[in-house]
């Protein structure tokens, strides 16, 4: 039986590009493409794809959240992470999130089949540009103390994402589902955590930390 695989990257000729590529091997089937992270997370519960190439960097729901929403819903389903970030903080919170594989997009064409063959065998695979990086982060592991971002909740870094994207409060909320009151409950509690004062500071965190871009 072929792997049904969904693409999630925002980008329409990133997927495009993605799918020329799976449609070569005849033990795969692309099944839905999403161009966000919610779209991701709905797509996963309507098709139950066997494997979805997850792009880390997306609007109103990073690849990291939308991997910990979908595998806290279907176990099964295995996460190949493709990212433009070669740094261990995105390598971690994604392998934290559940994610099965990493790769970068500037070596995708070469690397997704690897990544792709590793993870229907039940494996985990990092391109070895992540590898490296995965190296180093357990070597500083070892010696350090965690970020200022590990010590936020799921809720709270989606909170900060929207914020940083510039959704209102009463916008944020309405996506959420939740009450305005919790939007600047959970705004004063990562201000607190991270130690940032206004929308202004918490906006060039989220971009340094690549939760948002400053691109298109």
């Amino acid at each position: 039986m072929n792997a049904r695989v969904l693409l999630a990257d925002d980008h329409a000729l990133m997927r495009e590009g993605l799918r020329s590529i799976l449609e070569r091997d005849a033990a795969l089937e692309v099944v839905g493409e999403a161009g966000s992270g919610l779209e991701a997370v709905q797509l996963c519960k309507e098709l139950s794809p066997d494997i979805v190439i997850m792009d880390v960097a997306m609007d109103d729901l990073n690849g990291v959240e939308a991997t910990r929403r979908i595998l806290g819903r279907q176990n099964g389903i295995r996460i190949v992470a493709l990212s433009s970030h070669n740094d261990s903080r995105f390598i971690a919170e994604m392998l934290r999130a559940g994610a099965a594989a990493y790769v970068l997009k500037e070596n995708a064409y070469s690397e997704l089949r690897r990544a792709l063959k590793a993870v229907q065998r039940g494996d985990t695979y990092l391109c070895p540009a992540a590898a490296g990086q995965a190296a180093n982060l357990i070597r500083d592991s070892e010696s350090g103390p965690g970020t200022p971002w590990q010590s936020l909740g799921p809720r709270e870094r989606e909170v900060l994402q929207l914020i940083a994207e510039g959704h209102s409060t009463p916008d944020i909320a309405e996506r959420l589902c939740i009450s305005a009151n919790t939007v600047d409950t959970h705004r004063r509690n990562i201000m607190r955590k991270l130690e940032l004062h206004n929308v202004v500071e918490l906006t060039r965190y989220a971009i340094r930390e690549g939760l948002t871009r400053v691109d298109d």
